[in-house]
């Protein structure tokens, strides 16, 4: 590219800067970079120049242009020559100081230009900066500033000059008026002195090695004076902090008589500004570097000025820090280092201001005291050494105080105490004890004193930080570990610490494992009279009761485990390797499960195993009666936590049962009736279980105890004066009792079984009847619950069958009383659950109840339960499972009952008394009642023994009672009736002699209707009751008929209308089994048919009048049929059915449908007419008869018993239906048919609707449906084919799909149902030969047609309809062909000529403007390709290839999808072996697919995609070919650009010949109507010029590539110009 070029290149990037568009601006000046990057020279030119012309440029954009140039300095500037550095130095110097104004943007820009240049050459910069930097004349703003720049950038080459500038410059101060250009020369003083100091440390690295501090005293003390007795003084803010920044790095160059002179001035000044700003870090951060200074040259006056600075400093501590404040965390830490100088200085007086503070109560004062306390602890620890004692005896007060924050900071300093030794000393341990209690805060409720203007702590919780810090104390801190342990220990017992006990078990655990690998086998506690260690009995209690709520506190039960583990010697020394193995296995267990899965009952049954072996291996009583008085001391302290409470319970019964001392045992068991809380039930029940698991081994001691409990004046509710009990109320007295009553239960559950039998009348049931009389709710359940747990132990004893219960009526009437007592219809309380389980249990023992004590049972109980009201909506469902545990009681007691009844009789007795509840009207009683039901009979069928062949005498009358209820309104009662009747079955084929496991074929399909009954539709509902009474026909015995028949008539009064005519629907179906019976009785059914018509239209008459059509349309079916047909349009409900009545018989039904075929097909489909004179179409409108034939076949259709009268006809029923549906698309229903349909639809009285294609559409779903081909129904529902089909737009669509599922599921049809639609060739209706047309083309898609030899037929019959005068069947034919590719590959061989001539006469099909035929030949093309001879294909490859070029760019995306993937399959059939012909139209579109993979439509993209990867092989570049295969895969993402660059890399090294037909082709596209191809054609221009080569330069038309670039960045689309802009960097290639 000659300069000529280079300049005008420039010049075009220089004028888009203008662009309004940010992207562009920013392209633009990348492509400005990138050409600088190149030719930095002509860069800074072009840019001095354009600025120079452009003088009216508007101040955005000569920014943008010094940026530019400031980016091409920096990062060339040493490739520049010093004319070139000039240059750029006067532009830059002339664009900053052009206005006297600020002009922030524009002149930084022109000041770091001169920054980047002076980087370099220095003393050019300087040069001209001194120009305009002369005494006694004020200089621009931003003159000090580049100099302030200058001075950091460079340093070494900076700080010669200073001593001139420094002369120049304060002479200036005094005269410097706007505050600006004041705040210039503070940063630019504040800059000088950084340098300064940067220069004098690196002094033996600087060029001149003889620069001394003392050289800048003077003009920087003058300087000082101004800024600090005048400027500061300013009401400025933002001068104020300038001056301030200054003044801290120029303390240290002032001479250190000086500094000391000015120190009693200059730090109260500094501290007055605190209180004159808010943002005070820039005070704090200059008031630090003043001190530094101060201290390094020994300064007396900090003494003087010392309680100033520390009540200055301190204010600004106590400041909140607000974590959303970075500025206000910087002054605390520069306020923090002032402190660190002062501690260092004066540590004493220091703390002497420091600690007093403590004792205050403000919140801020103490928390930012403390602050101060932890920094200098940790910043100036020798110093700090001696003041130990004084420092810990300060914390008493803060270590009261309860606000949060202040908690958190003294954590925090007693954290930076343990690293220090501080905790050593006297007073250490109560540091480490309020770590222990902030440890043990509640997580979700910490106490808070907030103030106004305070914030709640978050995740840094007082509680979280103190568990952080005792961890890290006890792992980190060596020193700290003999101060902790055994110190921690103490912690473990007392209640207040319960919540720190996980840190501290983790804590200690680690201490101990630290001890033991000291010395392996020394007991790690050494108690030497030290009495505040917790003993080893009560660590167990502690440890193993808390463990039992093993997720609390962070996972206490895990850390108390581990605790024991470790100190498993100390607690016993024979414990060593049980505990080694046991407790592993606890801990994985639980790590094995989540607080939400853990089973806590397991869990606990799995920690008293724990316990007893531990007191196994011990067996030392003396211990074990240790421990137990240690858990009862402890008991009080888990008042709080019943859980845990009644666990540790568990725990003493358990620990008694292993003491051998009787004494011991009585004594605790006394005491623990004495102190217990029995107004709590967690406490009443643990209690009771302690009595249990002690009762395992002491049985008559704790009766023995329980017994002179009994007897004590609480029973007798004495007053006596030495009544224990004398102060509780009548209430708690009854507490007392039901805890009594419980323990007794427990006891009889834990009993020796050997030993129950003997005392359960003598020592519990007495005692238990003492309270029968009570009317407390909460004892009656205790009653009831023990007395169920004493039952129950008595049917477990292996003696319990023959065990005789004396007191049983007597328990039994009781438990009734409790259960009438209870209200009826609610259920609050699990008295009636509890006292039917305890009934259960008494029913099976001896001796057996009297028949009317059971039947007085029976009838209570169903009363306490059925009647229940259910849960009202919207109410919690909590008391959900007491009712089910209720119901489920029921059960079990009813089939205790019938267990010691197991015959029919019995059985009958149980249903008479379940009857009443079977029909009530409630529907929640019927349920219920049916559910019992139901589990009664399987009970009764599965114990079933008969040893002699009996009749079921009653099988009839409970099959009527049952089986109406299969239509119950509810759900669930139907799916139990269906139960009833499938056991009641069963139990009949028992009676029959069948074996229990026979399964009978046809009972077992009632499982199938039951679960079909959940939300069935009444149609489906009713004909469940028919598959129900059909089941029960076969089946039932002759002699039961008249019973059951008599039962169902009694049935069709039932106030349940549903189950009225399900009795009439059983009643048909029976008598339907006896036809041979029945049909003498004709004549009188159908009279009573027309009498029930006129009456009622209830669904049994209904059935019955289907019966008679039958028997008529048997003899008359001619008539028959035509009066039906002339019933009103749209039929009712009654005429459906008895259409459908007429397919009963497959005879009758095949001569119905053939007459019915007639009809539809014989007059026309229907008539043209215009609903307006000028309409421009005329409206078809349906004609009648065909339209009825068609609703009519539908309804027989639809019949179940019609299919074999459908596969008769199948062929012809399919083709007829297919040409109606066609021939009924857009067809309206005539005006007075219309109006009836609508008025039909608001009524809700028609079934279905009467348009004429969906009526059509049904009655072919139908049809199919009865011929079996469920699954092309279906298919077509999934598929959306139904609705498809019903539409003028979807039809064609419609109907291939249908083809589609025919093919697939109906196969073998194919043959008949072809040759039937092979006759519409010649139709005079279009629509009909469309669809023929489209269903015999889908049908080519499938090998089936080749399977049944039906291809050749098929071609010829579509190659006829190739001249067809409709386009669209034209273009279905071509389809059908192409679908041999799909259906019979292996055919289109044999037929390629034929084939290919027809898809080239598609493409050149001129009657079709649309061109819709070209692209379906297109479409078929690209299928036959890959299948067709390669010769056959080589005579009209260049055609084809020629012929589809143009639609390459067309407006439609089919077209250009098609082409291009058509354009991609002929390279893919000739890969490799192309003639060059061809391979000239490759080349040529290879542009236009590269382009097209950015098209706006993903099709086409994809399509793209293909061809580009087909073109590979054929351009004979592997390179290319594995580019196109590895980025162009389907599915994959494509980063364009990436590609684009490297397929042009490639494109430029194999193929240089190609670059200008490339570049043309590419410029041709910068006009494409697509925005997304108009940016990639300069993307790809860009890479083709990047990557060609030097001598292939030439090819390349730059005046047209520039000029059509330069449009381009004019173009209306930002995304275009950016990309123009883009390209045109690319073109430093040419540079």
């Amino acid at each position: 590219m000659s300069e000529a070029y280079v300049k005008r290149l420039f010049a075009i990037l220089l004028d888009a800067v203008t662009d309004k568009d940010p992207q562009v601006q920013e392209q633009v000046c990348g492509a400005l970079c990138a050409l600088g990057e190149s030719q930095p020279v002509e860069a800074l030119r072009a840019c001095e120049e354009h600025l120079r012309l452009h003088e009216k440029l508007a101040p955005p954009y000569r920014t943008m242009i010094l940026r530019v140039m400031e980016t091409v300095v920096s990062s060339h500037v040493g490739e520049l020559d010093e004319d070139v550095a000039r240059a750029s130095i006067l532009l830059a110097s002339s664009e900053m100081t052009r206005v006297k104004e600020l002009v922030c943007d524009w002149q930084q820009a022109a000041s770091n230009v001169l920054v980047a240049v002076g980087k370099r050459f220095i003393s050019s910069v300087m040069e001209e900066m001194l120009s305009k930097f002369q005494p006694g004349v004020l200089p621009h703003h931003f003159v000090v500033q580049t100099l302030a720049n200058l001075s950091v950038s460079n340093v070494f080459g900076m700080v010669p000059f200073l001593t001139s500038i420094l002369n120049t410059m304060v002479p200036m101060l005094s005269a410097a008026k706007p505050d600006s250009m004041r705040g210039a020369f503070c940063c630019a003083l504040q800059r000088f002195s950084e340098s300064t100091l940067e220069y004098l440390a690196d002094l033996d690295q600087a060029p001149d090695p003889t620069v001394r501090k003392d050289a800048f005293a003077t003009d920087i003390f003058s300087a000082y004076d101004i800024l600090f007795h005048h400027w500061l003084q300013s009401r400025e803010a933002k001068l104020r902090l300038a001056v301030v920044e200054a003044l801290g790095p120029m303390s240290h160059l002032l001479p250190s008589e000086k500094l000391e002179e000015q120190l009693p001035k200059l730090l109260p000044g500094l501290l007055g500004l605190y209180k004159k700003h808010a943002e005070t870090v820039h005070v704090s951060k200059s008031l630090g570097q003043i001190l530094e200074a101060a201290a390094s040259v020994g300064s007396r006056t900090l003494d003087v000025q010392l309680d100033s600075l520390l009540a200055a400093l301190h204010a600004q501590v106590c400041v909140p820090v607000e974590s959303s404040s970075p500025l206000v965390v910087s002054n605390q830490k520069e306020v923090l280092r002032c402190f660190t100088v002062l501690a260092c200085c004066s540590p004493d007086r220091l703390l002497a201001f420091l600690l007093p503070k403590l004792d205050t109560s403000n919140e801020r004062t103490r928390v930012g005291t403390l602050q101060v306390v932890r920094h200098v602890i940790n910043s100036a620890a020798a110093q700090m050494e001696v003041k130990q004692p004084f420092i810990l005896s300060s914390m008493k007060l803060p270590l009261l105080d309860t606000n949060s924050k202040v908690k958190r900071a003294v954590v925090q300093v007693i954290s930076a105490m343990a690293h220090h030794g501080y905790l050593e000393q006297p007073g250490g341990e109560a540091m480490i004890e309020y770590i222990v209690q902030q440890c043990a805060l509640p997580p979700e409720a910490e106490p808070q004193k907030l103030g106004a203007d305070s914030e709640a702590p978050a995740a840094d919780s007082v509680r979280a930080i103190s568990v952080s810090t005792l961890y890290l104390v006890s792992t980190t801190v060596d020193r700290m570990g003999d101060v902790l342990w055994p110190y921690l220990l103490e912690f473990l017992v007392p209640v207040r610490f319960t919540g720190a006990l996980t840190p501290l078990c983790r804590s200690l655990v680690h201490l101990a494992q630290k001890r033991q690998e000291a010395g392996a086998h020394a007991l790690l506690i050494q108690y030497n009279g030290n009495a505040t260690l917790p003993s080893p009995y009560a660590m167990t209690t502690r440890l193993l009761a808390v463990s039992s709520s093993p997720y609390l506190g962070d996972g206490r039960g895990a850390a108390s485990l581990r605790l024991l583990s470790v100190l498993r010697r100390d607690i016993h020394p024979v414990l060593g390797q049980r505990w080694a193995t046991a407790i592993p296995l606890l801990l994985e267990h639980l790590d094995g499960y989540t607080e939400e899965t853990l089973s806590r009952k397991e869990w606990e049954e799995k920690l008293l195993t724990f316990l007893r072996d531990t007191l196994a291996v011990v067996s030392d009583n003396t211990w074990i009666c240790q421990l137990s008085l240690e858990m009862c001391k402890q008991l009080p302290n888990y008042n709080g936590t019943p859980l845990e409470k009644n666990f540790l319970y568990k725990c003493i019964g358990t620990t008694l049962g292993a003491a051998s001392s009787k004494e011991v045992v009585r004594k605790h068991l006394q005491e623990l009736l004495e102190t217990a809380r029995y107004q709590e039930e967690s406490e009443r029940e643990g209690l009771a279980c302690c009595f249990g698991i002690c009762a395992t081994s002491h049985l008559d001691d704790t009766l023995a105890q329980l017994e002179d409990f009994v007897k004590s004046d609480v029973f007798r509710k004495s007053a006596g004066i030495f009544n224990i009990f004398k102060d509780r109320s009548e209430n708690e007295v009854e507490k007392v009792k039901s805890t009594l009553i419980l323990c007794y239960g427990h006891v009889a559950v834990r009993a020796p079984r050997e030993l129950l039998l003997a005392r359960v009348e003598s020592d519990i049931f007495r005692n238990m009847s003492q309270c029968f009389s009570t009317k407390d709710p909460a004892l009656r359940l205790c009653l009831a619950r023990s007395v169920c747990m004493a039952s129950q132990a008595i049917c477990s004893s292996s003696r319990g069958s023959s065990f005789q219960l004396l007191r049983k009526p007597e328990l039994v009437a009781q438990m009734m009383e409790f259960i009438k007592a209870e209200p009826p219809d609610s259920l609050r309380t699990p008295i009636r659950k509890k006292a039917m389980l305890a009934c259960t249990y008494l029913v099976s023992l001896e001796p057996a109840l009297e028949g009317q004590a059971q039947a007085d049972l029976i009838h209570s109980c169903l009363h306490g339960v059925m009647a229940v009201l259910p849960e009202p909506e919207g109410v919690d469902g909590h008391q959900e499972p007491l009712y089910l545990d209720t119901v489920q009681a029921l059960k079990d007691l009813l089939t205790s009952l019938l267990q010691r009844n197991m015959t029919p009789q019995g059985l009958q007795v149980m249903v008479e008394h379940l009857s009443p509840w079977i029909k009530s009207p409630r529907g929640h009683e019927r349920v219920r009642a049916l559910g019992l039901s139901a589990c009664l009979l399987q009970y009764f069928l599965k114990h079933l023994h008969i040893s002699a062949l009996v009749p079921f005498h009653n099988l009839g009358l409970l099959l009527g009672l049952f089986s109406p209820r299969c239509a119950d309104l509810r759900p669930a009662t139907r799916q139990e009736a269906v139960s009833c009747v499938y056991s009641l079955l069963y139990l009949q084929l028992g009676y029959e002699g069948f074996s229990r496991d026979y399964r009978d074929d046809a009972v077992e399909q009632l499982l199938a209707l039951r679960d079909g009954l959940g939300h069935p539709e009444p149609s489906i509902l009713f004909h469940t009751c028919h598959s129900v009474a059909q089941i029960i026909g076969k089946r039932l015995p002759p002699d039961q008929l008249i019973s059951l028949l008599l039962t169902l008539f009694e049935g069709l009064g039932d106030p349940d209308k549903n189950c009225s005519r399900a009795a009439t629907v059983i009643i048909n179906c029976l008598l339907k089994e006896r036809a041979n019976v029945l049909l003498e009785k004709v004549p009188e059914i159908v009279s009573v048919l027309r009498s029930k018509l006129q009456e009622t239209r209830g669904e049994h008459v209904l059935q019955a009048a289907q019966h008679s059509v039958y028997v008529l349309a048997a003899r008359h079916h001619a008539s028959v049929v035509s009066s039906l047909l002339g019933s009103p349009l749209p039929f009712d409900s009654h005429t459906c059915t008895l259409w459908r009545a007429l397919a009963v018989e497959p005879g009758l039904a095949t001569q119905v449908l053939g007459l019915l075929l007639e009809k539809m097909s014989r007059d026309v489909p229907f008539k043209e007419s215009r609903a307006f004179l000028l309409s421009s179409a005329p409206d078809r409108v349906a004609t009648l008869p065909p339209l009825a034939a068609t609703c009519a076949l539908y309804e027989v259709a639809s019949a179940p018993s019609s299919g074999p009268a459908v596969l008769e006809l199948y062929p012809q029923l399919f083709a007829a239906l297919l040409l109606r549906v066609s021939c009924t698309v857009g067809v309206q229903l005539p005006r007075n048919l219309q109006a009836k349909e609508r008025k039909s639809a608001s009524s809700g009285l028609a079934s279905r609707s009467l348009e004429p294609c969906s009526s059509a559409v049904d009655a072919l779903q139908a049809v199919l449906l009865r011929g079996g081909n469920d699954d092309v129904v279906q298919h077509m529902e999934l598929e959306g084919g139904w609705q498809l089909l019903r539409t003028l737009a979807g039809h064609e669509e419609g109907v291939t799909r249908l083809a589609s599922a025919m093919a697939k599921f109906a196969g073998p049809r194919l043959p008949l149902m072809m040759k039937a639609l092979f006759a519409t060739q010649s139709s005079v209706y279009e629509i009909q030969r469309v669809s023929s047309t489209a269903f015999l083309a889908e049908l080519l898609s499938s090998n089936m047609v080749n399977d049944l030899m039906l291809l050749e037929s098929l071609l010829d019959n579509l190659l006829a309809r190739q001249k067809d005068t409709c386009a669209r069947v034209r273009r279905l034919v071509l389809r059908g062909l192409a679908n041999i590719a799909s259906g019979s590959p292996d055919k289109v061989r044999a037929h390629g000529p034929q084939l290919l001539t027809a898809m080239i006469g598609g493409l050149d099909d001129g009657d079709d403007p649309h061109s819709l035929v070209a692209l379906e030949a297109m479409v078929g093309l690209a299928r036959l390709l890959d299948l067709v001879e390669a010769w056959d294909l080589r005579a009209v490859l260049l055609h084809v290839a020629i012929r589809i070029r143009p639609f390459f760019d067309s407006e439609k995306m089919e077209f250009r999808s098609a082409s291009i993937r058509l354009f991609g399959h002929l390279n893919k059939a000739c890969q490799g072996d192309c003639e060059d012909v061809f391979l000239e139209q490759v080349v040529g579109g290879l542009a236009p697919l590269l382009l097209h993979l950015q098209d706006p439509q993903p099709p086409v993209a994809a399509a793209c995609r293909f061809a580009l990867r087909m073109c590979g092989p054929n351009l004979e570049c592997e390179e290319l070919a594995a580019i196109f295969q590895k980025h162009l895969q389907e599915g994959r993402g494509l980063h364009f650009g990436e590609f684009l660059n490297t397929t042009c890399k490639h494109l430029m090294h194999h193929f240089p010949d190609l670059l200008g037909r490339l570049l043309s082709t590419s410029l041709f596209y910068f006009k494409s109507s697509w925005e997304d191809i108009r940016a990639a054609a300069p993307m790809l221009t860009g890479f083709l010029v990047l990557h060609v080569e030097a001598e292939r330069r030439p090819q390349v038309d730059l005046e047209q590539l520039l000029a059509a670039l330069q449009l381009l960045l004019k173009d209306p689309a930002p995304a275009v110009r950016v990309k123009a802009a883009e390209t045109l960097g690319r073109l430093v290639k040419f540079a």
